[in-house]
Formats: structure tokens, C-alpha cells, sequence
């Protein structure tokens, strides 16, 4: 009975400390669980992701995803789905609820539309409307970042011109110069949203003489080789610094590029508010100079875009480190 009485005691003490150590365990993982989890609950809620299938989309997908499990969301990945057209049918199909998507296309491409503001507020309220009433599909949130297209130069070239070009010195160039060369993805040329923005402007129509059609991730190492004079590139796109490459200056030519959440209707109505918060966590620090940031580590360094989406929101404590 002796030992029994000893015994005794001594369980207690160590039942004690367990719970303590127990409860002190709960208060500190919800401490540092991030904001997400402390202010969006989306328990409960399936949300299969998808993206488009170039760098920017891959990071941005990424981030959905680790955000929306912080949330509580049962998430599928369909993380580099394909391209623009592949990702939109496959939201009004269902197959994904959501991805991330630009104003810009959205209006001139999915739309149809012509004529965009140039306000990115007021293109991202445009096409909500639009897309809402015609497709029942919402917009939720919109990026500080505008990944727009643009044109930009290597080093020895901007170095020649005494800087940046402007948009009208670009054609100027041009005109002056005839076996000067542009470097531009296929689709550009044709696109509504492309070259004849630049051509409407300027009022220099490049010939296809100076046109040179490349593939996209080749167009930035042969415009900072000097093997194309001016190249078409992405404002976002991380090859930009890490090249030396300077962008042509845009005084408001192009259309604006902001992204947002898609998602069926019928998903938003779910968690609306908490929908909302979690757009507006996620972008706050999504600026041009974070994104361009993200885009290098991934084309540059080669990072995992996983990974790199993980550090960005464990590193703004969104998400448990």
C-alpha cells in the first residue's frame, strides 16, 4: 500500500505537467499559425486550384494553395493546368474552382470588350461586373502589381541611348534605323492587347523586316545579348534585373494587367467575407518589386515555385513558418 501511495502522487504531478505542457502547446501554435489561419476559417470548404503554366502563375498558384489549406479548405492542386484558354474553360467547366486571372485579358480576350480603362481599380471593376452578369464568375481582390506587356533593351543598348528608351524614342530608332530588330513572342503581333497599342501610339508601324518572332524564355537572353534590339517582355518577369536589361518607358500604352481570384458564384456565396480577407491578406504584399523578386528566384536561381510561394507567406506571416 506504501508503494501504491507513492505512486500516486508522483502520477498526478506528471498528469499536471502533461496538460501543461499540452495547453501551453495550443496556445503557441495558434500564436504562430499566421494570419490566415487567425483570420479566415474556410473549413469545410473543397477548392480544387489551378494556374496557368508560366512562372508568375506558378508562384501565384502556389500561393493559393498553401493559403487556402492555412484557411482550413480541403484543396486539390491543378497547379500548372495550361494556358489562358485551357485555365478559363476549365473554371466555367468546373473542373477547377479557381485560378488567378488577369483584367486585362479578361476584358479584351474572355470578354470580347474593347476600349479598357487604363485605372487598374476601375479595369478590375469593369470586367467584375461584366464577368458576374454574363458568367456568373466573381473577381475577388486585386494585385498592387501590374504585369503588363512592355519592350526593354541590354545593357550596351540602353547605355548607347543614354538610358531607358521611351516608347516614342523606340520607334524613333526604329525609323532611323532599319536593320534594328524587335524580338516578340508568336501571338503578339496579332494580339488586340499587343504590338498595335505600341503602333497606335507611336504611329510607326514596325515592318516585318525588323520583327523577329521568338520563343518567349529566348527573347530575354537575346535582347540582353544585343542580338535583338528591343525585346518584348513581361514588366514582372525576374530575368529583367537579374539580365541588366532596362524596360522602355511607358507613359500608360499598354493595358493594365492586375490579377485576381476567379471563382464560380456559387463558391464565393459560401464564405464571401472570408473569401474577401484572404484575397487582401495574400495580395497586401504582392507590389511590382516583391513579384519581380518571386518570378527571379524560380527562372533565375531555379527554385521550386512551391517552395518560393511558402517562404513569401511564412516570410509576411501569413503562414506558420
Amino acid at each position: 500500500m506504501r508503494m501504491l501511495t507513492r505512486v500516486r502522487p508522483l502520477f498526478a504531478v506528471l498528469l499536471a505537467l502533461a496538460m501543461l505542457t499540452a495547453a501551453c502547446g495550443d496556445d503557441d501554435a495558434g500564436a504562430s499559425g499566421g494570419r490566415i489561419a487567425e483570420e479566415v476559417d474556410l473549413s469545410g470548404i473543397s477548392i480544387t486550384v489551378g494556374s496557368k503554366d508560366f512562372t508568375e502563375q506558378l508562384v501565384l498558384g502556389n500561393i493559393m494553395v498553401e493559403g487556402f489549406q492555412a484557411a482550413g479548405a480541403d484543396v486539390t492542386n491543378k497547379v500548372d493546368l495550361g494556358g489562358t484558354v485551357v485555365n478559363r474553360e476549365a473554371l466555367l467547366s468546373g473542373e477547377i474552382d479557381v485560378y488567378m486571372e488577369y483584367n486585362g485579358t479578361a476584358w479584351t480576350v474572355h470578354l470580347g470588350q474593347e476600349d479598357p480603362s487604363f485605372d487598374p481599380a476601375q479595369l478590375t471593376e469593369d470586367v467584375r461586373a461584366l464577368d458576374l452578369a454574363e458568367n456568373g464568375i466573381r473577381w475577388v481582390g486585386k494585385s498592387p502589381f501590374n504585369d503588363t506587356y512592355g519592350f526593354a533593351t541590354g545593357s550596351a543598348m540602353t547605355e548607347a541611348n543614354g538610358g531607358a528608351f521611351t516608347m516614342q524614342g523606340m520607334a524613333d530608332y526604329l525609323a532611323a534605323n532599319p536593320d534594328a530588330t524587335v524580338c516578340m513572342e508568336s501571338e503578339f503581333p496579332s494580339r488586340p492587347d499587343g504590338l498595335i497599342l505600341f503602333e497606335e501610339f507611336t504611329g510607326y508601324e514596325i515592318p516585318d523586316s525588323q520583327q523577329e518572332v521568338l520563343d518567349t524564355n529566348i527573347i530575354y537572353n537575346e535582347t540582353a545579348n544585343g542580338n535583338c534590339d528591343f525585346g518584348e517582355i513581361f514588366t514582372t518577369d525576374g530575368r529583367i534585373p537579374a539580365l541588366d536589361m532596362s524596360i522602355v518607358e511607358d507613359p500608360g500604352v499598354m493595358i493594365v494587367y492586375n490579377v485576381s481570384i476567379n471563382m464560380p458564384d456559387e463558391l464565393y456565396q459560401q464564405a464571401p467575407d472570408e473569401f474577401e480577407k484572404f484575397a487582401e491578406l495574400i495580395f497586401e504584399g504582392l507590389d511590382e518589386d516583391t513579384m519581380a523578386e518571386l518570378n527571379r528566384r524560380v527562372s533565375v536561381e531555379g527554385e521550386d515555385a512551391e517552395d518560393v510561394a511558402r517562404d513569401y507567406l511564412t516570410e509576411k506571416g501569413l503562414i506558420e513558418g
